[in-house]
């Protein structure tokens, strides 16, 4: 079995402040002590100058610890006349490392269609950043048992687009529609099934990507359910929202992925 590190990563959405990424590191040098789950903190575009100054000026009092940063979405474009777009480039200069790819509000308020999240997945590799590709299932899907369908159908037009081994430098975030932001959350049952499907689709094409990809839950994840959701075999960490904003629920979630 291969050895996964757990990743928790903070998607803030439109929301935070400067305020709050200082309180944040003040909380990491205290209890971040080693580098057992990988934490990403992904702002609102705004504020990623202010995270990279913090990561810099903190890089002792973090020592041993892993904190990278994220962008919340990229353009598919490289450069040109798109207002209000931010390019892979861009984040990658910006000192981000990962980018949030495919999120169920990207699709669903502004029409990211799965082959646009496709797009989007290459250029962020392109630019040397490791994309956290959202898949999941809406409420109505799931009650027709089309879940794995759902999930089958954004995975491959990546893979048909990318090739499997695009997996490689990748990570997945099982994010079920009817969970996002309801504070409805999948069982630890549901959770790990779905992540076991994924595994072993990934796998039916390169057994390698299917053992070692990290496979993130999504979906209203709170100190109060992450450790059994955390515990299960395939899930490697959470994708958190709301959780992410509150400084001590977010540290407590990252000290139960260290543990789990």
């Amino acid at each position: 079995m291969a050895l996964r590190r757990p990743m928790v990563a903070g998607n803030w959405k439109m929301n935070g402040s400067a305020a709050l990424a200082q309180e944040l590191f003040k909380k990491f040098a205290a209890k971040l002590q080693n580098d057992s789950a990988e934490v990403v903190l992904c702002p609102p575009s705004i504020y990623l100058e202010s995270v990279r100054q913090l990561l810099e000026s903190n890089k002792q009092t973090l020592d041993g610890a892993l904190v990278r940063m994220g962008a919340q979405n990229l353009s598919q474009h490289d450069f040109g006349a798109y207002t209000g777009e931010i390019s892979g480039q861009m984040l990658k200069d910006s000192g981000c490392r990962y980018v949030i790819i495919g999120h169920s509000e990207r699709r669903r308020m502004y029409g990211e269609t799965s082959n646009i999240v496709a797009e989007k997945f290459a250029a962020a590799q392109k630019h040397g950043l490791t994309p956290i590709l959202c898949v999941g299932e809406s409420g109505p899907a799931r009650e027709a048992r089309r879940t794995f369908e759902v999930i089958a159908e954004e995975l491959d037009i990546v893979i048909e687009k990318n090739g499997t081994m695009a997996f490689d430098n990748a990570i997945i975030a099982y994010e079920p529609l009817w969970a996002v932001g309801t504070g409805k959350s999948a069982t630890p049952e549901q959770a790990q099934e779905v992540h076991a499907f994924i595994r072993n689709r990934l796998s039916e094409v390169s057994p390698f990507i299917g053992e070692n990809i990290r496979i993130l839950y999504g979906g209203s994840v709170t100190p109060s359910n992450a450790a059994d959701i955390f515990a299960q075999p395939d899930v490697d960490g959470g994708l958190i929202g709301g959780a992410s904003l509150n400084s001590s629920e977010f540290l407590s979630l990252c000290s139960i992925a260290m543990s789990a």
